[in-house]
C-alpha cells in the first residue's frame, strides 16, 4: 500500500515539473485585444457607404482609401480588404473585433459579398473569414488569382512543441457549400463545411528565378465540423519531418503544398509556394505560416454562416 502511495506522488510529481518547465508564448497581438480600425469611403456609383476594416495591430484609427501596411510590428494579416475593380472602390469585412472578458477577441465569419454596377461591373463573391500570419498587399484588382496578394508565412527559427489558443465555432446547417467566384453561376461544392487551423513550419529557399521552394519541417492542422462554445488553451502538437506514416496524418489539411500558399519573393513579386518535401525532423525552419479559416475548399467555396472565434494565440515550448 505504502510503495503504491509513493509511486502516486512521484507520478504527480513529474507532472507538476512538466507543467512549471512548460513555456508559453503569445503571438505578438495574439491576445487579439488590440485593433485599427480603417475608415474605408465606397464608391458613390455603389452608394458612397463609409465601411470599416479591421486589421490585428495597435489600437489606432486610420481614415481614407489608402492601401493597409501592417501596423506597429504586427504580424497578422486578414480578409478585411479594399478592392478598386475598375476604378470602383470597394471593400470586404469578414473579420471583426469581439467583445470578451475583459479584452476581445477575433470573429471570423463567411458571406456573401456583392458589387453591381450596370454596364460596369456585377459580381457576387462568397468570402470567408481569415486570420493568418502575413499581410495583404492593396488594393485588390479582380477576383481572379486574388491569392496572389497574399504574403503568407513571417521568419521563424525556433521549434515549438505545439500552438495553443482558444475558439469557438458556430458551424452552418448547410449539407453542401457553395462556390461563388463573381464571374460565373453559383456551383454546388459536396461536402458539410468546416471551419480549419494550419500551422506549418517551413524551411524556405528562392532560386535564381525567384521561386520560392520549401520544404516542411513542422506540421499541426485540425477543421472543426460541429458548433461549440468556448475551449480554452486547446493545444495542438506540431509534429516534426516526414509525419505520412503518423496515425495523426491527415492529408486533406496536411499534404505538402496543401492549401496553395503565396509569398513574396526578395524581388517583391508574390508567388506560389513550392513544398517539394519533407525536412529532417531534426532541421531548423526559417518560417512559420499559420491560418485560421472560417470555411474549408479555398477561395470562393463555403456555408455562409459558418463562424470561428479565436483568442490568445500563441506556442508551447
Amino acid at each position: 500500500m505504502k510503495n503504491r502511495y509513493y509511486v502516486c506522488l512521484i507520478g504527480f510529481l513529474l507532472a507538476v515539473s512538466a507543467v512549471a518547465q512548460e513555456k508559453f508564448e503569445l503571438f505578438k497581438y495574439g491576445d487579439m485585444d488590440q485593433w485599427v480600425t480603417r475608415r474605408i469611403e465606397e464608391s458613390a456609383i455603389i452608394g458612397g457607404n463609409v465601411k470599416h476594416l479591421y486589421e490585428l495591430g495597435p489600437e489606432m484609427e486610420l481614415d481614407g482609401n489608402n492601401p493597409y501596411v501592417n501596423q506597429g510590428g504586427s504580424p497578422w494579416g486578414n480578409s478585411n480588404v479594399m478592392a478598386k475593380v475598375v476604378g470602383i472602390v470597394k471593400t470586404n469585412t469578414s473579420v471583426y473585433p469581439e467583445k470578451r472578458w475583459y479584452g476581445k477577441c477575433a470573429r471570423l465569419e463567411t458571406h456573401i459579398e456583392s458589387v453591381k454596377v450596370l454596364g460596369l461591373v456585377n459580381i457576387t463573391v462568397l468570402a470567408s473569414g481569415s486570420l493568418y500570419l502575413g499581410d495583404m498587399k492593396e488594393p485588390i484588382t479582380g477576383t481572379k488569382d486574388g491569392e496572389k496578394a497574399l504574403n503568407c508565412g513571417v521568419p521563424f527559427t525556433k521549434r515549438p512543441k505545439a500552438i495553443r489558443y482558444d475558439y469557438k465555432v458556430k458551424m452552418s446547417d448547410q449539407k453542401d457549400r457553395i462556390r461563388l467566384t463573381g464571374f460565373s453561376k453559383k456551383s454546388v461544392v459536396k461536402g458539410k463545411d468546416a471551419a480549419i487551423m494550419v500551422c506549418y513550419l517551413q524551411k524556405r529557399t528562392e532560386d535564381a528565378e525567384g521561386n520560392i521552394i520549401a520544404k516542411r519541417v513542422g506540421t499541426a492542422a485540425v477543421k472543426y465540423t460541429s458548433s461549440t462554445d468556448w475551449n480554452n488553451a486547446a493545444t495542438y502538437e506540431i509534429m516534426y519531418g516526414d509525419i505520412t506514416g503518423s496515425s495523426n496524418y491527415v492529408p486533406e489539411l496536411m499534404a505538402l503544398g496543401t492549401g496553395g500558399y503565396h509569398a513574396r519573393n526578395s524581388k517583391g513579386k508574390s508567388v506560389m509556394i513550392k513544398e517539394t518535401g519533407w525536412a529532417d525532423k531534426d532541421e531548423k525552419p526559417t518560417h512559420i505560416l499559420v491560418q485560421f479559416t472560417s470555411s474549408i475548399g479555398g477561395a470562393f467555396v463555403g456555408s455562409p454562416g459558418n463562424t470561428l472565434w479565436i483568442d490568445n494565440v500563441g506556442l508551447v515550448y
